[in-house]
């Protein structure tokens, strides 16, 4: 039974929800809210059900709901509130919330009713920066520590990609020459939606982008930089170089891309200090790539 189903543990639950272990357990005791199963070796498990419901306790709770009464409400009550909430007010951790569950129960009318509702009201670009940025910090959360199946994740990926190629599609390119940025993933890094983030804002802003793609060699990187000459080289390093150290890594790409600024965010880059060439530069996180873009002109 155990192989077919996605299971949890407690600590899941916690890095899923936002809400403490101890705070679970202390919800379970007190109102039933959660029933969890136990393995033949008494280990306790939780599966989507339970999730889903601590997902949506979570939510209703922040937005003034007593446990107690939570505990109360029957499926349909629960979904009804939830709604509401949904509909009469804007809030990051609903968002989240919401694609969280669309994930879990690959469920892709509840995405699009999410994410279309707000570009609707918000534009594509604070869509991305309000929405799509937050569920991705904690998908990257959820994606290392094994709280979500590969198949979920590939499941919401797919979804938001599709997004977001329509609508670096639907930019116009610039007549004018502007900067041109020249984006990939290195060989081994598969989570490409930051990448497809990047390249819709700079496309937006009016640069001129190429994007590489994922899994993109050494050697592949060196040719296309012959070709493109870009001013701009941006990378996400999240998991580690086995060919080589990162320091050296980075140190290759800054002398053959000698007349290129090179970028890079990601885990590895950001765990300790990297001492790199004048060419090239690190960031901790989306908001400060951002305001660096700020001072790029077009």
């Amino acid at each position: 039974m155990l192989d077919t189903v996605a299971i949890y543990s407690i600590r899941d639950l916690e890095k899923l929800s936002g809400i403490k272990a101890h705070t679970i357990r202390i919800w379970e005791k007190r109102y039933g809210l959660l029933q969890p199963q136990r393995t033949e070796t008494n280990i306790r498990y939780y599966q989507d059900d339970d999730v889903k419901l601590l997902l949506n306790t979570a939510l209703l709770n922040r937005h003034g709901y007593k446990i107690s009464k939570i505990a109360s409400m029957s499926q349909s009550e629960i979904n009804e509130a939830i709604l509401r909430i949904s509909e009469s007010e804007f809030d990051t951790e609903v968002q989240s919330d919401a694609l969280t569950l669309a994930m879990l129960e690959m469920d892709e009318e509840r995405f699009q009713a999410t994410i279309n509702k707000r570009i609707k009201e918000l534009g594509f670009k604070e869509t991305i920066m309000q929405v799509f940025f937050p569920f991705l910090n904690r998908l990257s959360v959820l994606w290392m520590t094994g709280s979500v199946l590969p198949v979920q994740e590939n499941y919401i990926a797919g979804l938001i990609k599709q997004k977001l190629y329509v609508a670096i599609d639907a930019i116009t390119l610039p007549q004018k020459e502007t900067p041109s940025f020249l984006l990939y993933l290195p060989e081994g890094e598969e989570q490409e939606l930051s990448l497809l983030f990047i390249h819709y804002l700079l496309k937006e802003q009016g640069f001129k982008v190429f994007n590489l793609g994922r899994n993109i060699s050494l050697e592949d990187l060196k040719n296309a930089y012959k070709i493109q000459e870009p001013d701009f080289i941006f990378s996400i390093i999240n998991d580690g170089l086995f060919k080589m150290s990162l320091k050296d890594y980075v140190d290759e790409i800054s002398l053959h891309c000698r007349n290129s600024e090179i970028l890079l965010t990601g885990i590895q880059v950001n765990r300790k200090p990297l001492k790199t060439k004048d060419n090239c530069h690190t960031f901790d996180g989306f908001e400060s790539i951002m305001a660096y873009l700020e001072k790029v002109k077009v």
